[in-house]
């Protein structure tokens, strides 16, 4: 296979991973609405909208934000707004979708979770997402360092790289299979199946990056890892005081 995969729409040549990235966003929410169609709990216009908005608001200001402060000393030194924009992380992504669902549950005055129902939705997203970052090989910063192992693939250029798109497909399949076989027994309280989602991935993604090209900010930690320490200890914390284990 050549890195990176393109394809060509309307006379443009466009990379695997931004196609892949929208097409697991546009069948993620697909999915989600399928499953919230079928859900029996049934959430009010005001509370369904301060979600949805407090999410994707989230999401976007996290998602740039932590992705252009994996490496500040380039972002404060040379800012240039498109590559600002281009610059994105799931990490952040999740960190700060989370911080603005919250903070719109709190302005309609909504305390029950309503993080169940997104769980295989995200993660169908992230997966077609993932297979986007694979098939870019180099030529986006989603690649690993190299390796001498049997798992090392030719991604671009010269050296043997841990393939760690692959390696997180592999992952959520995983967590996927364990988190329905939870769903299944249905004796979890409402919100478990995110929590453990997010703490499973949060840790996850903290090991992943030590084998990803990162800056060190602390230690030899970057800031993917540092946000997924946080994430860690805030999940950690909520299922100890809920006593969901």
């Amino acid at each position: 296979m050549d890195f990176p995969v393109t394809f060509d729409i309307f006379g443009k040549t466009i990379l695997a991973h931004p196609l892949f990235e929208a097409v697991g966003m546009f069948l993620g929410m697909r999915y989600y609405f399928y499953l919230k169609r079928k859900s029996r709990e049934k959430l009010s216009f005001n509370t369904s909208a301060a979600v949805l908005i407090g999410a994707t608001a989230g999401a976007l200001i996290g998602s740039k934000l932590i992705g252009n402060l994996e490496n500040p000393y380039t972002l404060f030194e040379n800012f240039n707004i498109k590559t600002f924009w281009s610059n994105n992380t799931i990490v952040g992504g999740l960190a700060f979708g989370l911080l603005g669902v919250e903070l719109a549950k709190k302005i309609v005055h909504h305390k029950e979770s309503t993080g169940d129902l997104i769980v295989f939705p995200l993660m169908f997203a992230i997966i077609i997402g993932r297979i986007g970052c694979f098939l870019t090989g180099i030529y986006e910063e989603t690649y690993g360092v190299p390796t001498d192992s049997i798992f090392g693939m030719y991604l671009g250029d010269e050296y043997l790289r841990h393939p760690v798109a692959l390696y997180e497909i592999g992952f959520l399949i995983v967590l996927w299979l364990g988190l329905k076989y939870i769903q299944h027994k249905r004796n979890y309280p409402s919100g478990f199946l995110f929590q453990l989602f997010m703490l499973s991935y949060f840790t996850f993604r903290f090991s992943l990056d030590f084998i990803k090209p990162r800056v060190e900010i602390a230690g030899n930690l970057g800031t993917i890892q540092l946000v997924c320490i946080c994430i860690i200890i805030y999940y950690i914390y909520s299922i100890k005081k809920n006593k969901y284990l």
